[in-house]
C-alpha cells in the first residue's frame, strides 16, 4: 500500500475476551492497556423517531439508539432528581459530553509503524497503532479494539476512509519485532521493515 495520509482501508474489530487474545488480557503488544476509542461527537444514523445518545457504563462510552419518548422520560427523571428548572419553569436535564479518547488499533507494523495515529473519518474516532496480530501481517487491514464483544460484532468488517494524523516510528517497530522474530508474523513484519520483501513473501 502506498504511503498516503488519506487512505481507504479494510477495518475489522477485536476485543480482549476473544479466545486467541485471552492469554494477553486487555494488554497491547507494548504491554500497555488496550483502550476503546471515544470521539467528542460520535454519530449514528437515526430516523425521525429516533435519536442517538451517549451512554456511560463502567468508563466505556457506547452509542445506543433510543426513542425520543424514552429520552424524554430519562430527561424528566434526571431533571426531577437534579431539581433544576429552565427559564420557563420546566425542569431540564443536563448531560455531560464524553471526553475524547484515543483507542488502540492492531495492524501490520511494516505498513503502519507502531505509534501511527489516525482518525476514522466516518466516526471521528482516533486510534493509535499499539498492537499487532498474526492474521494482520502482510495485509492491508487495521483491527480496531472494542471494549466488548457486542461492540466488536456491531462493527463487523468495514472499508473505511482514514486520515493519518502522525506516522509511527519504524525503528521502534524494528526494535520490538527483533526480539520477537521467532514468531512467524513478527519476522514477516520485521523483514518488510528491513526491505527484505522477497524473504517476507516466502513466509506465506
Amino acid at each position: 500500500m502506498a504511503r498516503s495520509d488519506l487512505q481507504t482501508v479494510r477495518t475489522t474489530a477485536y476485543t480482549h475476551s476473544e479466545d486467541d487474545h485471552l492469554q494477553y488480557g486487555a494488554r497491547n503488544a507494548l504491554g500497555g492497556q488496550l483502550r476503546s476509542a471515544i470521539a467528542k461527537h460520535e454519530t449514528l444514523p437515526a430516523t425521525d423517531d429516533q435519536l442517538a445518545v451517549d451512554l456511560n457504563a463502567d468508563d466505556n462510552i457506547t452509542l445506543a439508539i433510543v426513542t425520543r419518548e424514552r429520552q424524554k422520560a430519562r430527561a424528566k427523571a434526571a431533571a426531577k432528581k437534579a431539581g433544576k428548572k429552565s427559564k420557563k419553569g420546566r425542569k431540564v436535564a443536563r448531560y455531560r459530553k464524553p471526553k475524547s479518547r484515543v483507542g488502540s488499533a492492531a495492524a501490520d507494523w511494516s505498513r503502519w509503524p507502531v505509534g501511527t495515529t489516525f482518525r476514522v473519518l466516518s466516526t471521528g474516532q482516533v486510534y493509535k497503532v499499539d498492537d499487532y496480530g498474526w492474521a494482520l501481517a502482510g495485509r492491508n487491514t487495521i483491527d480496531l479494539y472494542k471494549a466488548s464483544r457486542a461492540d466488536m460484532n456491531r462493527w463487523g468488517v468495514r472499508h473505511e476512509k482514514i486520515k493519518i494524523l502522525s506516522w509511527g516510528d519504524r525503528q521502534a517497530s524494528i526494535g520490538v519485532l527483533t526480539a520477537r522474530q521467532h514468531h512467524k508474523h513478527c519476522r514477516r513484519m520485521l523483514l518488510q521493515l528491513q526491505g527484505r520483501d522477497a524473504e517476507a513473501a516466502a513466509l506465506n
